[in-house]
Formats: C-alpha cells, structure tokens, sequence
C-alpha cells in the first residue's frame, strides 16, 4: 500500500513539474516485466534533468547563478562582490579584462579557494572571498565559469554566480559604450 501511494505521489510531482516547463519529459514509456514492485513503473514517462532547470525556482533568497552585464557593473562598483576571472594569464595579457576582477585560472580554483587569506592575496593580487561572500565567476565564453562556480559550490562557497556573457560580450558592450 505504502508503495502505491509512493508511485501516485511521485507521478504526481513529476506532471506537476512537466506541466510548469520546469524539466523536459521525453514521450517515450518505460517498460519493465520485472514484478509487481516495479509495476508503477510502467505508465511513468521517463525524465530527464540536465541540472540545470530547477534552480530559478528555489524559494530560497539566493540570488539567480547567472549574472547579467548591467548586474555585473553594479556589483563592480559596489564592491559588494568578489569578480574571480577563471581564463589563462596570457587571455588576459591577449585580449583584456573586466577592471576590478582578480584572476585565477580555472586550473587553480580548487587549490585557490583552499588558501589562507594571506596566500590568496600574494599569490592572485585581490582580497580572497569568505565562504557567505559573493562570487562572480567570469571567463571568455561562460563555460569554464559555470565549472568554476560548481567547484567552489562544492568547497562550501553558498553565494557562488556566474556571468554567462563572461569576456566576449564585456568587451563588446565596453566598445559600444565608447562609441557613443
């Protein structure tokens, strides 16, 4: 019985979350002949959650993992946040970075958010960020970020952001910025 009522209530959490656009559901049915314990099974569509999807609909006061251009420069001037550029050295000697931001290469992260305050601040140049304080991870593109930001989730870090536009659309905003 307690299994029935198990089956109902997660079929019913997963129409519910399919019916929101909260997480794909694919038409395809799963099939199994394994037994009466697994018979609820049979009329289940199968999910698949790419990680993704649930989090902007936390009810807690987090902010949003992605960051925006216009919310990036605010926290800059603010300083209310730490801006961690994760690219190589010579990607920033090449083509630039946001001002204010400090860099650790994406290599270095886990190692980097390990150290002592002191050694952090020798070593890369900026205040090293506690784990409640807020941290932007920014890179070239948005993908070596979002590794970043899942690295120091895993170390502790609660307030950890990305900015999806990362280097690429900073520049181009900056130069449109400039020419008008």
């Amino acid at each position: 019985m307690a299994l029935n009522v198990s089956s109902r209530l997660t079929r019913s959490i997963f129409r519910v979350l399919a019916s929101r656009s909260v997480i794909p559901v694919s038409r395809r049915m799963v099939t199994t002949s394994c037994g009466t314990h697994l018979r609820c099974l049979q009329h289940m569509r199968v999910i698949r959650y790419d990680g993704t999807s649930l989090r902007s609909f936390s009810s807690s006061s987090q902010p949003s993992i992605d960051v925006s251009y216009e919310q990036l420069k605010k926290l800059l001037l603010s300083e209310s946040s730490v801006v961690i550029d994760v690219r190589e050295p010579w990607e920033l000697r090449e083509y630039g970075n946001i001002p204010g931001s400090i860099n650790v290469p994406l290599g270095q992260v886990n190692t980097a958010l390990q150290l002592e305050p002191d050694e952090f601040k020798e070593k890369y140049g900026g205040d090293m960020p506690s784990q409640s304080q807020n941290i932007v991870f920014t890179c070239l593109a948005g993908v070596r970020s979002k590794t970043a930001l899942e690295t120091a989730a895993s170390l502790g870090y609660t307030k950890v952001q990305h900015y999806p536009g990362g280097w690429q659309e900073w520049a181009e905003r900056q130069l449109i910025k400039t020419k008008q």
